[in-house]
């Protein structure tokens, strides 16, 4: 019956009954964007609770959002609820929340097809019951909610959680952070699942002095309302330590601006020095716990340079905006719900009663997060912090004439002034390649293709690397430009420090990944466009624009 209606009588209205936790909802998100491509001319609706729904509002995988409100709890708001739906005339309902309460809601909705998996004694109330089998039950979560489209019969192309960011929260949330030094590492030490993945909040604040003193760089708390406790404990434990080991300047009661300043710091009780002191680590420390929205959140953690978090909703956000993640796992399992980044590290030790998954320690002694010291924690974050300066650059149009579609190797003109580029190897910056191919999803150039050309700039100019996008356009992946999802990569691969780095190209698109990542954007006129007001510097071609590069690096060392 199932094939019948994603076939025949293809399905253009469907419900997807999402799950109710920030971290679940991002781990559904690859499975979201599965169920749109196998269905791309189907209206998606997504049911979820308005704590969550903020992660889907230009998640262009969602035609319509609907809110699971607190007026449809109980039997009365079922009914209520089931004739909100039903007046919406769904053929199909897909349900990633595990709970009876989905089946049943679809059930009396009337919604003629209903598929999920066979949990919580829900089976019968199916139209397609999906086995909770061995192997579902040891997928990592992002696998299991896609295993769940395959098992019904579509297809599906595995991706990354992506939550989609516009350009506008982007530079809300750089201009938010823009005071603070570089590297910018985010702390998460909340977990709303209980005290047993949390990690203890003066390790956390070891670690920020470490990042502090040593990376020389900056700290961002974060934090939902009810975790703004463990945050201040850790902001006043690094204040604190930092006036004790800080010489006393002349007195100065001025509260440095972006710092939040705990009460028992403000006066005069630690001596005159102390406003001065806390004024001098107003750019290195920042708490926003308890102070921003899901959305900013994720826009914030975003602009930061890595992620130091619990296994928590935020942990998910992290991967899925592309920051790197080191994450600390106590009771649950990193296999099952870890981070998923190219290079994101999972720190787990291994007692004998562990995972447990138990919200708080039985045995009262959270052995599994004692043994996570953090020393191993600051050494995670050395790893991943990245310093290299690249210039990333387009490839039709910028490096080669714009040939629509480039498909011959006889059509391949190369820019004479490509050949200066290697100048800027020689003066330490990277080379990597970025660009759109959405023709080989159109099916005009073979992918075998795309890489031959990409490995001339390889082999013949230095390039270390060339990324290019395969997806067409309405496949609503991360990779394709102006979404960061090549530099995300490229940062993982190669050590990119993208706020100190360049992308030149031609064309708008060019200039939005720039501003984006926070590079600078040279747009070169020897292509199809020649002006963008996003761009920072508009050249004539790629000689110009490594003369602007190599002055620009000049003035900031």
């Amino acid at each position: 019956m199932l094939k019948l209606i994603m076939s025949e009588e293809s399905c253009d209205n469907i419900l997807v009954r999402g799950v109710n936790w920030v971290g679940d909802a991002v781990m559904t998100m690859p499975a979201l964007r599965a169920l749109k491509l196998a269905n791309n001319n189907s209206k998606i609706t997504l049911l979820v609770k308005p704590w969550v729904s903020p992660l889907f509002e230009k998640d262009p995988n969602v035609d319509e959002i609907i809110l699971y409100k607190d007026e449809y709890k109980g039997v009365s708001g079922k009914f209520r609820l089931a004739n909100v739906l039903r007046k919406k005339n769904f053929c199909m309902a897909v349900l990633f929340q595990n709970a009876f309460d989905a089946a049943i809601t679809a059930f009396l909705a009337r919604i003629p097809e209903r598929f999920g998996y066979s949990r919580d004694g829900r089976g019968l109330l199916l139209t397609k019951a999906i086995k909770f089998d061995d192997r579902a039950k040891g997928l990592h979560h992002t696998d299991y909610y896609l295993n769940l489209l395959d098992k019904a019969g579509f297809k599906t192309k595995k991706s990354s959680p992506w939550i989609y960011l516009s350009l506008e929260e982007r530079l809300q949330a750089r201009d938010k952070l823009k005071g603070l030094k570089r590297p910018v590492i985010a702390i998460n030490p909340g977990a709303t699942f209980g005290s047993s993945k949390r990690w203890h909040p003066e390790r956390f604040a070891q670690v920020a002095e470490r990042v502090i003193n040593e990376l020389k760089g900056s700290v961002v708390i974060f934090g939902g309302p009810k975790e703004t406790e463990i945050a201040e404990e850790i902001f006043k434990s690094i204040t604190k330590e930092f006036v004790s080991k800080t010489p006393s300047p002349l007195p100065s009661p001025s509260k440095g601006e972006g710092c939040t300043i705990s009460p028992p710091l403000r006066g005069g009780d630690e001596g005159e020095g102390v406003g001065s002191q806390l004024s001098a680590l107003s750019s290195q420390l920042l708490n926003l716990a308890g102070r921003t929205s899901l959305r900013e959140l994720a826009a914030l953690i975003s602009e930061c340079d890595l992620l130091v978090t619990n296994d928590s909703g935020p942990m998910h956000v992290g991967y899925a905006v592309g920051t790197p993640v080191v994450a600390i796992f106590g009771s649950t399992s990193p296999e099952h719900t870890g981070p998923i980044g190219k290079n994101d590290i999972a720190i787990k030790k291994n007692p004998e009663c562990s995972p447990c998954f138990e919200r708080e320690c039985k045995k009262n002694n959270l052995k599994c997060m004692d043994m996570i010291t953090s020393e191993e924690v600051f050494e995670s974050i050395k790893k991943l912090v990245c310093s290299k300066r690249a210039v990333f650059i387009d490839r039709d149009g910028t490096l080669c004439r714009d040939a629509d579609y480039l498909k011959r190797m006889e059509d391949l003109e190369i820019f004479p002034s490509v050949s200066i580029l290697k100048g800027l190897k020689n003066a330490g910056f990277s080379l990597i390649g970025v660009s759109n191919q959405s023709g080989i999803a159109r099916g005009f150039m073979s992918e075998d293709f795309v890489r031959k050309v990409n490995n001339i700039f390889i082999n013949e100019y230095a390039f270390d690397a060339f990324y290019y996008c395969p997806h067409a356009p309405d496949e609503n992946c991360s990779c394709r430009k102006p979404e960061p999802g090549l530099l995300f990569e490229a940062r993982a691969e190669h050590k990119i420090n993208l706020k100190k780095s360049f992308v030149v190209g031609d064309k708008e698109i060019d200039m939005l990944l720039a501003k984006a990542v926070g590079a600078k954007g040279l747009m070169v006129k020897t292509g199809k466009e020649n002006y963008s007001a996003n761009a920072d510097f508009i050249v004539k071609d790629l000689s110009e624009a490594v003369k602007i590069i190599s002055d620009e690096k000049n003035q900031t060392l």
